[in-house]
């Protein structure tokens, strides 16, 4: 069992909070999403994660004119430097001041960042390596309140930023001879942002309250006339280069959006267009000079934070961090190019797929949301549910999906048309909190956590068909056998027991254990079960002699993270020291558990040892993710990082409080969200594992492309000699020779080479040794490649040249083959897709091929 899972991506959140930006070829947007980064790729339709992490949430990011250096600043004023393209991080900085905006110069040259009051120029690190890489080029000074943006002037000599004491400023980067900088004054509210225009002759400011200013640099007209008595020679003219100049609002306009405030605003030079984002979800489109409208759409119930503007202008990109929205808009076509939202709330349960394409997921929100695991998109989400999702399955089949919630149904969704149809309910109302499907899925089974029973359908007819009673606690996790026909059920009451749902004839079997049970999980041959307890301990039971075979206690391993009002320790903690969820590797060897702190670990279930624990975030603004507190942190009025400092809600409108009397929303405390894992589950395929976490859905992924490990090396086999052994054409000895280099870029090169016509006598000689390598290899490069009928031959061929064996160690090639299904399942899905499209064109070129 291989245990060198790396963070592979991040779905399940798409914006968190900050701003949003553009790659300069406009094709992907950069997301702020906690303390990472996504990257989505609008033309692929792909969604990354970068995998380092900043100290806290991200607040600002910002991206250089060539796309190669990134910036991204938390909460605090710590900056982290980032090879974009490599996402490597180059150098941490700390501002020591919160970041409200920072920006690259056109030209790349320096980047700006707010300070307080002031501002930074810095310039921008080389790609040498240097002794001190952040350089500081000027400070600069004027401002009487804080510093909320800064725009660059296109010939990255000037640059231009806007306070709360509202009013805008302009400074030069260099000092030039007689220039002095501007003050920009006259609006009655804090400046949200200020723009050049692309021939730097005119500027636009917008203001909160909604007004937008156009400046123009011109002459100031003589107040006084000589008379024409003087002297013409001497004092009749004056000279143009002499003519006095300043900056002034020759416009005033205003934005009427039935009161609602200016949040944020972007500006598009080459096309003179201002997009503006309101309070109320509203967003505008603007032409300049002449302020006409173009479009306004609400897009949102809450405001939206950030805008953004790609290269040519022809999408628009919004956050909203409330609801954790984010959308790509083109305004030209008046359609989305991209539309995403996470969870609202907490995410408690997933599921993998059979093929492991899909990822089932349910949150507090009563929302059921279905992500693709290549792309990291959600590309359907069910709002039947009217409460919290407590668990969510998937058919054997991928095309069902079952959840269970609190509202007291358990619903059945297709994927194929999108819709719920069936709707399962108890003659009275429960609240369901655990949910299992068997594996035909044609029985779907609920565990109530009110009356303590299990409530049996048929998922033909929707009818109720039993309702299994024995337990006398809440039932906290279901589970049916993947071999036999049989129902195991755990709960508080401290016991397992299992069921023959299908025949009852069996009597039922309890495992009593000395604890409270929260989770258990079948091994994948169905012969041993395993239950966690309250205790930390982790029991492994024969299911058919019913008798314990071993035990794992993992309280030190799944314990840690003090929260900022533990009066005790995290060590002397009674919470989190749980596994509230559990897993079975694909091969049955090994068992991964999370609970609720900031680990997941992963057992050794033979040797009871721990294999590896991984750390899901070191995100410090979640409660629970630091070992030791500092004792300078903490007042007589509690945490400082739960005293709210944040001026944000300074104007009285902020300050309101609309809601009756008698009523409080308990969801404006501050209250920091707490790092845990809800729910952990293995990939069929055995290549990954995805964690629902306070951070989203974190899914990691075997990282092979960057491990040395040679199968049968020996001195002779080189690349050169595996190129020599493929030019003579001698097809099945390269072949061997690159797998056991083992270097990729060698095994697809001798793959692609062997002709379609020789694949089956290569296939047929192939040895058994290497059947597994090469059964992987291809189950991977189908993602990537387009040949579609050779991966489709040699597959064929394989199966029929070794079926014999591959059946007789089906156990050993199970995750082999689940691999191969994924692939030729997603193969099956982009084929059909393209073949649907295009219906009409092929009848018609059909057609004319018969006439011809």
């Amino acid at each position: 069992m291989k245990s060198d899972f790396k963070f592979s991506n991040l779905c399940g959140t798409v914006y968190k909070q900050g701003n949003l930006i553009f790659t300069p070829d406009g094709n992907s947007i950069l997301s702020p999403v906690g303390n990472r980064l996504t990257v989505f790729d609008l033309v692929n339709n792909k969604a990354t994660t970068f995998p380092y992490e900043n100290r806290k949430n991200i607040d600002r990011i910002a991206l250089s004119p060539n796309s190669t250096l990134l910036i991204s600043v938390d909460e605090d004023g710590r900056a982290i430097l980032v090879n974009y393209h490599r996402q490597v991080v180059l150098h941490h900085f700390n501002f020591k001041a919160k970041v409200h905006d920072i920006q690259f110069s056109p030209d790349g040259k320096y980047f700006a960042a707010t300070h307080g009051k002031q501002i930074q120029v810095w310039k921008t690190p080389g790609f040498h390596r240097e002794f001190q890489p952040i350089v500081l080029h000027r400070r600069y000074t004027g401002h009487f309140d804080d510093v909320i943006s800064i725009s660059w002037a296109p010939d990255s000599k000037f640059f231009v930023t806007t306070s709360k004491d509202m009013s805008a400023r302009i400074y030069s980067v260099n000092p030039i001879e007689g220039f002095v900088p501007f003050t920009l004054s006259g609006h009655r509210d804090s400046v949200i942002g200020a723009w050049f225009t692309q021939e730097q002759n005119a500027l636009y400011t917008v203001s909160k309250d909604g007004a937008l200013f156009e400046w123009r640099y011109q002459s100031i007209a003589p107040k006084t006339q000589q008379d024409e008595n003087d002297d013409v020679g001497n004092d009749n003219s004056m000279e143009i280069d002499e003519v006095p100049r300043r900056w002034t609002a020759v416009q005033r306009h205003f934005f009427y959006q039935d009161h609602a405030k200016v949040v944020c605003a972007a500006y598009h030079a080459s096309s003179s267009m201002m997009v503006v984002g309101f309070s109320n979800g509203v967003f505008g489109i603007w032409e300049l000079p002449t302020f006409n409208n173009i479009h306004t759409l609400s897009i949102s119930q809450k405001k939206i934070d950030s805008v953004a503007i790609n290269r040519t202008g022809e999408w628009l990109a919004f956050g909203a961090s409330k609801l954790g929205q984010l959308l790509v808009w083109e305004w030209q076509s008046e359609s989305y190019v991209l539309k995403q939202q996470g969870h609202f709330y907490d995410m408690n349960c997933l599921s993998y797929s059979s093929d492991g394409q899909s990822v089932v997921t349910g949150g507090d929100d009563g929302k059921v949301k279905v992500w693709n695991t290549i792309s990291g998109f959600c590309f359907v989400t069910f709002s039947d549910h009217t409460s919290r999702i407590t668990a969510t399955e998937f058919a054997k089949n991928g095309q069902i999906v079952f959840s269970a919630s609190l509202d007291g149904t358990v619903r059945a969704f297709d994927l194929v048309r999108y819709r719920n149809f069936r709707t399962f309910t108890s003659p009275t109302p429960v609240q369901f909190s655990s949910l299992a499907v068997d594996p035909s899925g044609e029985i779907v089974c609920a565990g109530s956590q009110n009356t303590f029973e299990i409530f049996v359908w048929s998922v033909q007819t929707g009818k109720l068909l039993d309702i299994l009673a024995g337990h006398t606690a809440p039932i906290s996790g279901l589970a049916f056998s993947p071999t036999a026909n049989f129902l195991a059920s755990c709960s508080w009451d401290r016991t397992i027991r299992t069921w023959d749902v299908f025949g009852r004839g069996k009597s039922v079997e309890s495992f009593t254990h000395m604890s409270e049970v929260l989770a258990l999980a079948f091994r994948p041959d169905g012969k041993e079960l395993c239950g966690s307890t309250l205790d930390g301990q982790l029991s492994f039971w024969n299911v058919d002699d019913a008798l314990q075979t071993g035990t794992i206690d993992g309280r030190r391993d799944i314990s840690g993270g003090r929260k900022a009002e533990d009066k005790v320790t995290a060590e002397n903690s009674t919470s989190g020291k749980h596994f509230n969820s559990l897993c079975y590797t694909a091969d049955g060897t090994c068992i991964i558990g999370g609970g609720n702190s900031k680990y997941v670990c992963i057992y050794d279930i033979k040797s009871t040892i721990l294999v590896k624990k991984w750390i899901i975030s070191k995100n410090l603004s979640f409660d629970g993710t630091l070992e030791f507190l500092n004792s300078k942190n903490m007042t007589e009025a509690g945490a400082m990082d739960l005293i709210d400092d944040d001026d944000d809600y300074s104007d009285l409108e902020d300050r309101r409080d609309n809601a009756l009397p008698g009523t409080k929303d308990l969801s404006k405390r501050n209250v920091r969200p707490e790092i845990r894992t809800k729910a952990v589950r293995f990939s069929p395929t055995g290549r990954s594992w995805a964690a629902a976490s306070t951070e989203g859905l974190l899914i990691y992924s075997l990282d092979d492309t960057l491990m040395f490990d040679p199968f049968d090396l020996e001195i002779d086999i080189t690349p050169e000699t595996i190129l020599e052994t493929l030019d003579e054409r001698d097809y099945l000895k390269a072949l061997v020779m690159a797998f056991r280099l083992n270097e990729r870029q060698y095994i697809q090169r001798c793959y692609e080479a062997i002709p379609p016509t020789d694949v089956k006598l290569v296939a047929r000689q192939l040895p058994t040794k290497y059947l597994e390598r090469l059964m992987k290899f291809i189950a991977s490069y189908m993602e990537d490649s387009p040949h579609l009928e050779f991966h489709l031959i040699w597959c064929t061929n394989l199966l029929v040249s070794h079926g014999k064996y591959l059946k007789d160690h089906s156990g050993e090639f199970l995750t082999v083959f689940r691999g191969l299904q994924k692939g030729v399942g997603k193969l099956h899905e982009d084929l059909a897709k393209v073949c649907n499209d295009n219906t009409y064109t092929l009848e018609y070129l059909l057609s004319q091929a018969e006439k011809n």
